[in-house]
């Protein structure tokens, strides 16, 4: 199982030299960066795009990239080492390739109209169509479509019209063809070039999807023309507000007839138009960079349907009466902008989706590197930002909690290898380039402020920046020199090397690791395992003999240096591995950069058990931190021998009463990776009555304790009053109706008839002119009408819809508007500010005018607070955040859902500091953990751990029993344990077991016989008890579950005897199905069909005799699916009902499986990462056939392999492996 944990991802950004690079289907979207393709998906129930796969099979640049018009789930993709590939998208899989395509495929489409056949054509043709299935396979050459005089840019399908097809060149002509029809090859050049040898390549190329023949057309200079491609005529020329205006691409919005959009080249500037105009209807700059691409998504996003608390209803009457029809559109507002998202591509490799109707991003990722990434380095004072270098000329600067890039250098600057940061404040980068020296930029000003030329025009591998005196830089070279020199350039030392130098601390060019010790001047060891360069290495800071490598066999590895053991290997990256860095505060924190674009973040913590739960168990300080001699000695345990670890203990040392709370939080900082781990602890001391003076001041970036929620945020808004907002966009000429109108309205005014005006001016859609004087009519007139303009802006998804809700006190509707919409941070707030009673119920909506109804509000309005804060927490824990899902609870003191999660999200150690912090209000959730790990713990080296940890416990007599009865010790270390845990000795207990038997108490008898000489003689009774108990009834969960949990843990070497056979598949298929049931009282749905299908399976294979029939378990399993409607075929389709014989048996199934004691653990487990796909390493669950995503657990066959959730989740209700040979799981 891998030990080093993804926690995080920095995805690419979308390239910026090829033409076809993003393309859409139904609710994905997908990009590709350099060399991999990045596909995101919406997710219905947060309404917001996740990334669902990085698909990476090409090994050079992807050129171009195509959806299949009729099947969602295939997806083209051309790369320049001519290279198409066919991928699934849903299982995430290579369906077909073609490689050596005589040329590389400069543009690539699906065939329109023609089963699965792509085309892709390179430079002057000429255009390959490949046919990939049926008995048609194979490539063949489009008879009219080659020798062209001119290089195509990009080509379309015609979407109807079957066989026609239209390339766009880079002279700026068009060629057309079309079966039957005269093919015209070089025709349409914009006007202006006629006669010229000029070019003026073609940037985007659309077919109408109105009309059969018209085609839009754009080129870089000469702008947009809507032509006709029959008789090759233009009928358009559309004109740009200003001459400096150049188009880069376009897309028609599908949603609104003779609509399009277009991206300007040079500054990101989106602008919207109607065939009927020759002018922009409205324009937006999204960004200060150029547009690459554009493409709109053919079906929006479907919304999660907003249901009001009120049934709207719907008058036609005349306009003198309160209730008129909704407004018509004016003129005006006609040409408002279609209900559209418009994926976004920008030069600087941003990507985004923008809603058109709501004029927001829906998503955007305003940076991203689109080339290998060379090198990163956190910030020594602040390592919260995190500087990446990369062959694309930048550097830029990341935020690692938010995973958003906070600074951007000038770019340009060639291929950056190096990186370093200024020590301490400077806030200043020095970056090392392939041919313009070394130059250092400063971050904050954003300018480039000193160069450095000594190596000339050679590259430069490697720049350090000396921290132990500011103003020396080192750099080394291809030209073999090594030189140190002052910031203002004096040399002060020039080393000659006999070859090209990578680095003062990179290997040289081999696939192995040299270990050299300076003071003997001799290679101490050899780490051999790559099976390729390697090309970035750290020592842990903290572990001396940690040492971590990344190579161009796309693994990261890290071994122990002592005996060369390589203690795992991650498979995560989808290219060559180059840089690596360490947290400075947060030693077992790393993050890792590739040719892949990404960077990726990872908890080193798990290398290093035992260590953590020493603290826990508050052993001292010998066993936690030490020397490095004793560090490195062969076989010593893990210990801590760096700066961070030095440092807590002199802090600890100085406090004066009681250390444990503040002991326990410092370590958990140091071994948790960031993203919420901070902010939890900040929580814990504000529940516990920590002074707010003492809070950190990024306190109120994060989550933040109710109380405090509503002041800070005050403050902000304090601060952002005093900024001055500015707004796009213009109108177009009112009609003369309207005129009318408002004449008529004027008079109404005049004669003091003020309904009838407001009215009018509804008509009109000048609502803000009728609520202004309704009050005129009656408050109750202006409150109607207030919560009509609230529904209808409901009904339009329009922000604008906040003011009217909170004026006449509608809470309800407004938390559930932005929950609908996904909106969970602004649903929270405004539920707190109602608790605080900062938004006033009138008296007036109120139903009945009771006297109490204030504190019915409190009431009702802290129910709403907590609903809130637990769909923010479950938005959290989706993504794969269980610490800050925490969080959230804390902030309004539910510690039990807080505790609950980090369980669930398998963060033990973290939850079992924190419960401890917390006390009494946290105790039976840390107890829970504290099983969890002690059962983590019984393995060979750490059985003494696993009974500290039980020791926590208050009430653990029965606990012990079980950890004692599974040791698998010779008798005298057994009895050892015995005495550790105050039980009486092997021979002892075989005699009270055989006492008690007689006495007919069966759960004693079971124990006894567990901790005896013969442990398997506690099977057959306790089977024999289960099954008597399975024949009755009236049997529950709880009347069974001790006694199987208690025999689960009878010796492992015991229970697989031969003689013990039939015992150990009696018990095997009773945990299964008592698994199964515990699984559906819990809600982890991923398993139940898991664990039915191996009880199934062991009953037809093995000779038992249990009261269980396989028909009976599909039936549960039948019934169970169709009560809980798990199987939705889609949104669309009704559910089929249950039948009533179905009713029955799942009635009967939850009577016996009654609620679940622990309230918070109902829901899946997931952990961290789980949301991260990986580039390279797939496999298959061999409980639910899926491909995996997020960590990997495998069974002990060595190559089974199952997602760690579902491990965690099937441990928890079956302890035995899903492989039925009687072996425990152990994921923990």
């Amino acid at each position: 199982m891998s030990q080093i944990k993804q926690v995080g991802l920095l995805a690419a950004g979308c390239q910026p030299w090829n033409k076809d690079v993003c393309a859409a289907s139904g609710d994905r979207f997908a990009y590709c960066a350099t060399l991999a393709i990045y596909i995101y998906q919406l997710d219905h129930r947060y309404n917001e795009f996740k990334l669902q796969a990085i698909m990476s099979e090409h090994k050079k640049t992807i050129t171009a990239i195509s959806w299949c018009p009729h099947n969602p789930d295939m997806f083209a993709s051309a790369s320049a080492d001519s290279l198409v590939i066919i991928w699934n998208v849903t299982e995430q899989k290579v369906v077909a390739k073609l490689d050596n395509t005589k040329g590389i495929p400069a543009s690539l489409s699906w065939c329109w109209n023609a089963g699965d056949a792509v085309a892709f054509v390179s430079h002057r043709g000429p255009l390959y169509i490949w046919t990939i299935s049926g008995p048609d396979s194979g490539v063949i050459v489009h008879r009219e479509a080659h020798s062209f005089l001119s290089d195509i840019s990009l080509f379309r399908w015609h979407p109807k019209k079957k066989g026609k097809v239209v390339f766009g060149h880079t002279d700026g002509s068009l060629s057309i063809f079309q079966p039957g029809s005269k093919n015209q090859k070089h025709v349409l050049r914009p006007e202006s070039l006629e006669g010229t040898d000029e070019e003026d390549p073609v940037t985007a190329l659309e077919w109408d999807p109105l009309s059969t023949d018209y085609l839009l057309v754009a080129n870089l200079h000469n702008g947009i023309r809507l032509v006709d491609s029959e008789s090759l005529s233009c009928i358009t020329t559309f004109n740009f507000p200003s001459a400096a205006a150049s188009v880069q691409c376009l897309a028609w919005v599908s949603s609104a007839p003779g609509m399009f959009i277009t991206g300007d080249s040079q500054v990101g500037v989106l602008r919207v138009w109607n065939v009927s105009r020759t002018t922009p209807i409205d324009n937006f700059k999204l960004k200060k960079t150029g547009f690459h691409g554009l493409h709109v998504l053919s079906s929006p996003p479907k919304k999660k349907s907003y249901s009001s608390q009120y049934p709207t209803k719907n008058h036609h009457t005349s306009s003198t009466s309160e209730a008129v029809p909704p407004p018509t559109l004016t003129q005006n507002q006609a040409f408002s902008l279609p209900p559209g998202h418009a994926v976004c591509c920008f030069m600087d490799g941003g990507v985004g989706l923008y809603d058109m109707g709501a004029k927001k991003w829906d998503f955007l990722r305003d940076l991203g590197h689109v080339e290998t990434i060379f090198d990163c380095k956190f910030k020594p004072d602040n390592p919260d930002l995190l500087a990446t270098a990369s062959f694309d000329g930048t550097i830029k600067v990341w935020d690692i909690n938010t995973l958003t890039a906070v600074y951007t250098s000038p770019g340009n600057e060639g291929v950056i290898y190096s990186l370093s940061w200024a020590p301490g404040d400077l806030n200043c980068i020095a970056g090392a380039t392939s041919r313009n020296g070394g130059f250092i930029w400063d971050v904050r000003k954003g300018k480039i402020i000193t160069r450095f030329s000594e190596h000339g025009k050679n590259g430069i591998f490697c720049i350090a920046w000396s921290h132990k005196d500011s103003k020396r830089i080192a750099t080394c070279s291809s030209d073999g020199f090594c030189i140190i020199r002052t910031i203002d350039g004096k040399v002060l030392h020039k080393y000659k090397h006999p070859a090209a130098v990578f680095g003062c601390d990179w290997s040289q060019n081999n696939n192995t690791v040299r270990i050299w010790d300076y003071t003997q001047d001799a290679c101490i060891n050899i780490l051999s395992g790559h099976t390729a360069p390697v090309r970035g290495l750290m020592w842990n800071p903290e572990i001396p003999y940690l040492l971590i490598s990344g190579s161009w066999d796309y693994t990261i590895r890290a071994w122990d240096t002592r005996d060369g053991t390589c203690l795992d290997t991650v498979y995560d990256h989808g290219a060559d591995v180059y840089g690596l860095t360490c947290h400075p505060s947060r030693p077992f924190t790393m993050a890792s950069c590739s040719r892949d674009s990404t960077v990726r973040l990872w908890s080193l913590a798990p290398l290093i058990n035992p260590l953590q739960i020493n603290i826990l168990v508050d052993r001292c300080w010998d066993e936690i931190i030490s020397n490095t001699d004793r560090a490195i000695e062969s076989g010593a345990p893990p210990l801590l021998c760096g700066k961070v670890s030095k440092d807590i203990k002199q802090e600890v040392e100085k406090l004066t009463g009681n250390p444990r709370g503040k002991k326990l939080r410092w370590f958990s900082e140091c071994f948790s990776p960031p993203g919420g781990s901070k902010n939890l602890w900040d929580l814990v001391a504000v529940i516990n009555g920590q002074d707010d003076s003492l809070l950190p001041q990024n306190y109120s970036k994060g989550i933040m304790h109710m109380k405090h929620l509503i002041r800070f945020r005050m403050s902000k808004a304090q601060e952002l009053t005093t900024v001055k907002m500015s707004k796009f966009g213009g109108g177009i000429g009112a009609p003369s109706k309207e005129e009318r109108l408002k004449e008529a309205a004027e008079i109404h005014l005049r004669l003091g008839q003020i309904q009838r005006y407001c009215e009018l001016m509804v008509e009109l859609g000048e609502w803000d002119k009728a609520l202004s004087v309704a009050p005129g009519v009656s408050m109750k007139y202006w409150r109607k009408l207030m919560q009509r303009r609230a529904d209808q802006l409901i009904q339009e998804e329009n922000d604008d819809v906040i003011p009217y809700c909170i004026a006449v006190g509608d809470v309800k509707k407004l938390v559930s508007f932005f929950t609908s919409r996904g909106q969970l941070k602004d649903a929270l707030l405004i539920a707190q500010a109602a608790c605080e009673g900062n938004i006033q119920m009138s008296s007036l909506s109120t139903t009945s005018g009771s006297s109490n109804s204030g504190e019915n509000n409190t009431d009702c309005y802290n129910e709403l607070l907590h609903e809130v804060s637990k769909e923010l927490a479950e938005w959290y824990f989706q993504n794969g955040h269980a610490v800050l899902a925490a969080c959230c609870h804390l902030a309004v003191e539910n510690i039990e859902l807080a505790m609950a999660n980090l369980i669930r999200g398998n963060e033990l150690e973290l939850a079992i500091s924190v419960g401890t912090v917390l006390g009494e209000s946290a105790a039976q959730a840390t107890h829970y953990a504290l099983e969890l790990l002690a059962r983590k713990c019984m393995t060979v080296t750490t059985w003494d751990l696993a009974a500290d940890l039980l020791m926590m416990i208050p009430d653990n007599k029965l606990q012990l029993v079980k950890l004692c009865a599974f040791y698998p010790g010779c008798v005298a270390e057994i009895n050892d344990l015995h005495e550790k845990c105050n039980l009486p000795d092997v021979e002892e207990c075989m005699r009270l077991a055989e006492t008690i038997q007689a006495d007919g108490d069966i759960f004693e008898t079971i124990k006894y016989y567990l901790l005896s000489t013969e442990p398997e003689k506690a099977l057959p009774i306790g089977i024999q008890y289960v099954k008597e108990q399975l024949c009755g009834s009236d049997w529950t969960l709880d009347s069974v579950c001790p006694y199987l949990d208690l025999l689960s843990y009878v010796r492992t070497e015991r229970l697989v005897l031969h003689k013990c056979s039939e015992f150990r598949n009696e018990l095997l298929i009773l945990c299964g199905y008592i698994g199964a049931l515990l699984a559906i009282r819990r809600q982890y749905n991923s398993i139940v069909p898991a664990l039915y299908e191996y009880t199934s399976q062991l009953l037809k294979r093995r000779e038992v005799s249990v009261p269980l029939r396989i028909e009976q378990l599909s039936e549960e399993l039948d019934a169970w699916r169709a009560c809980t409607q798990l199987n939705k075929p889609t949104d669309d389709l009704p559910c089929t009902p249950p039948s009533e014989s179905q009713r029955t048996v799942y009635s009967v199934l939850v009577s016996r499986i009654q609620e679940e004691p622990l309230k918070g653990m109902v829901g899946p487990d997931y952990v961290a990462g789980s949301n991260l796909p990986s580039h390279s390493d797939a496999h298959i669950s061999c409980l639910t056939g899926l491909r995996i995503q997020g960590p990997v657990f495998f069974l002990e066959d060595g190559k089974s392999a199952v997602s760690l959730n579902d491990a965690l989740m099937w441990a928890k209700v079956n302890p035995f492996s899903p492989l039925g040979t009687g072996i425990r799981l152990n994921p923990f």
